[in-house]
């Protein structure tokens, strides 16, 4: 007998999820989606393996559900499912990336003996909607689990075992703790890349050429400014306290680092950057056996190329070759703070490790991975 998976949202995240549930044979996933043709290209590319009429319908039929929608629409839907009748062991869970609105949310269901367990995918693409969706998405990530103090152990366990397709690193933590972390690591650093290209958009009218300057480190720094600016507005909006603590923590900083500047002691100074060096150098890496952290991370290789003609092409011939995909390729038009002047990113660190080792192999050229 299969188990029946409904997936409510069927974009990156959820066709995603979709394509690697359904490499376990006893899984019958059925999708709903508002877009019926989402939900219909989800179906003709095989992600999910039936349409649902209706949210209700959907739900009805499922031994777990999965909300891989945005956080306010989860909470919708978990509003609406009070009123569902759903099967008495059924599991609901979620993929929002902050848990807190969201578990409060779930209450009214547990109040009727309905288990919810929050989730968190932490991965994600430079693409998205339902054509983006790979099933790999989630190998090497972290999957974080936010259950209610109290619940079910067994439950758990059963989340976990259908999550086990994934090969995702399956965590369980509080939820609150959740917020706290990925507004450090994750929601605040989109803050403050946001306001470092306000910084630069204010100043390039007196300046105008300082754009192309800040094709380099710049524009690397500052690359997760470019996301989808709905998403970071309802992010900030729902862990907006965890987001004020950083902020404040981030101020006091300032402060310090402004003091820095006005004493002008040069061993303080050197201090600064070697402390945050040593601490950053020391953070785990792929290579290290680290799983993917809570920002989606491009795998970038910079290499140092000479500038004559038919150098990419030798270049991608190479990849080609080895039949090694990439997801997007530039020539940075400065050298300041850069190793290389060809960026090539890769979707997995594998791909960049396998890159890396047929163009040492195939030219001599200086290749860094930061």
């Amino acid at each position: 007998m299969k188990t029946n998976v409904t997936i409510f949202g069927l974009g990156l995240i959820g066709g995603s999820l979709g394509l690697a549930l359904k490499r376990n044979d006893a899984v019958h996933v059925i999708g709903f989606d508002r877009s019926y043709a989402t939900a219909d290209e989800a179906y003709r590319r095989g992600i999910i393996d039936s349409i649902a009429p209706s949210a209700q319908a959907a739900a009805e039929q499922a031994d777990f559900i999965i909300f891989a929608t945005p956080v306010n629409t989860t909470v919708a839907l978990m509003q609406e499912a009070v009123n569902w009748k759903l099967k008495k062991e059924v599991i609901l869970t979620d993929t929002g990336s902050t848990k807190m609105p969201i578990m409060e949310a779930s209450i009214l269901l547990n109040e009727q003996g309905i288990t919810f367990i929050g989730g968190h995918p932490m991965t994600g693409s430079h693409k998205s909607g339902v054509s983006a969706a790979k099933e790999h998405l989630f190998e090497n990530a972290y999957y974080i689990l936010t259950p209610f103090e109290g619940t079910d152990e067994g439950k758990v366990k059963q989340l976990q075992r259908l999550l086990a397709p994934t090969k995702g690193k399956i965590v369980v933590i509080d939820a609150r703790e959740h917020d706290r972390m990925t507004a450090i690591v994750s929601h605040f650093p989109h803050i403050i890349a946001s306001s470092l290209v306000g910084r630069l958009a204010d100043q390039q009218e007196e300046q105008p050429f300082v754009k192309h300057l800040a094709a380099g480190g710049f524009r690397d720094l500052t690359r997760i400014a470019s996301a989808d600016p709905t998403m970071w507005r309802d992010v900030t909006i729902q862990n907006r306290a965890e987001l004020l603590k950083q902020l404040d923590g981030w101020l006091e900083e300032m402060g310090h680092v402004r003091e820095m500047l006005l004493t002008n002691n040069p061993e303080e100074i050197y201090d600064f950057y070697a402390q945050a060096k040593a601490f950053r150098d020391a953070l785990p890496t792929t290579s290290q056996g680290a799983v993917q952290g809570a920002l989606y991370m491009t795998f970038d290789l910079h290499i140092d190329i000479p500038d004559h003609p038919g150098i990419i092409s030798e270049i991608t011939k190479i990849l080609a070759d080895e039949r090694i995909s990439l997801t997007n390729i530039r020539i940075v038009e400065t050298r300041t703070d850069v190793y290389g002047i060809l960026v090539i990113s890769f979707q997995t660190a594998d791909d960049r490790e396998r890159a890396r080792a047929a163009l040492m192999k195939e030219t001599e050229f200086s290749m860094h991975t930061i």
